[in-house]
């Protein structure tokens, strides 16, 4: 069985969402049974944009500052990481606020580099993923509700997609984006490959609509947590009255037979059903996953995919 824990939680006042945080991991043995003595531990938050701060496109700062305190009391060494598709981690952040808070806590911000590593995925048999991500001790995933224009919505699978550094999103936007479910498979193993240790999804506020970043805020008054990603993702879909098949990392995971089922999770304290969003708004449309870029674009990243690909492969194993 996968736990799930699903509480209520009204407010990012700090106070206030540190000891809903702290009441969310109970029942996964709290953060100290997450984390040890000088543990390096990845907090990897959505930083999608700088450009549209006020609509909750990204994590909010305030439950990494949480988080980052719960890792530092048990022992461990945080440091913030993202590969945001429009900017640098450091600019998208300091756009949104984080900085302040980052200092107090002398928290790094470090900007992902790429290395090539084997998976367990037969159809995707390597992955150029972060080095930071692999090489910490733990990694704790904070990815936002929100819908998505391409992929119906994303969460904490989607969430690790960037850990895919640089121009290689692009890469797998237009080598897989013409097969949905292909795509939704590359991020299934994406997300195994990286293996995070802790998932805390921000549903205090969502964004829905049009996302991710084309919408607007949704109050949920919503937190969520496990340590599998996948069965939060199962669980959170439920919550939000969306069909799994509609979303392709959803329809991956069940593929590949990663917590297909609400009867495979114990739910400590609320169930989805005790949470139930009856008016989730989805996109207006759905845009296709490849980006549609003109053939000199696609040659100038073929080019870069060629030479990743001649590069040594180191065999990594997270379990």
């Amino acid at each position: 069985m996968y736990t799930v824990s699903l509480i209520r939680a009204e407010t990012y006042e700090l106070n206030e969402l540190r000891s809903r945080l702290e009441y969310l991991l109970e029942p996964l043995g709290g953060m100290r049974s997450i984390v040890k003595q000088g543990d390096r531990v990845l907090l990897k938050p959505n930083l999608l944009t700088g450009s549209r701060p006020t609509k909750e496109c990204i994590t909010r700062p305030e439950i990494v500052y949480c988080v980052a305190q719960l890792v530092q009391e048990a022992g461990g060494k945080p440091f913030l990481g993202d590969s945001p598709a429009f900017g640098s981690a450091r600019g998208v952040a300091q756009a949104n606020g984080y900085l302040p808070l980052c200092q107090e806590l002398d928290l790094p911000i470090v900007e992902f580099k790429g290395q090539r590593y084997a998976t367990e995925n037969e159809n995707f048999q390597h992955l150029r993923l972060s080095k930071e991500a692999m090489d910490a001790d733990v990694v704790i995933n904070l990815p936002k509700v929100k819908s998505h224009m391409q992929l119906t919505m994303t969460l904490g699978v989607k969430n690790l997609f960037g850990c895919v550094p640089g121009k290689m999103k692009a890469w797998w936007h237009m080598e897989a984006g013409k097969d949905a479910a292909r795509f939704g498979e590359m991020i299934v193993a994406t997300a195994k490959a990286i293996a995070p240790n802790l998932t805390i999804i921000d549903g205090i506020i969502g964004h829905e609509g049009n996302g991710p970043s084309g919408g607007e805020p949704k109050k949920l008054g919503i937190l969520g947590a496990s340590c599998d990603v996948f069965a939060l993702d199962r669980a959170m879909i439920a919550l939000l009255n969306v069909d799994p098949l509609t979303v392709p990392t959803l329809a991956a995971q069940f593929k590949q037979g990663y917590c297909t089922e609400l009867s495979e999770i114990e739910f400590p304290y609320c169930k989805p059903a005790d949470l139930q969003v009856s008016d989730w708004k989805l996109p207006d449309a759905l845009m296709p996953i490849d980006f549609g870029l003109p053939r000199v674009l696609r040659s100038t990243f073929k080019n870069f995919y060629i030479r990743w690909i001649k590069e040594p492969m180191k065999t990594y194993s997270k379990n």
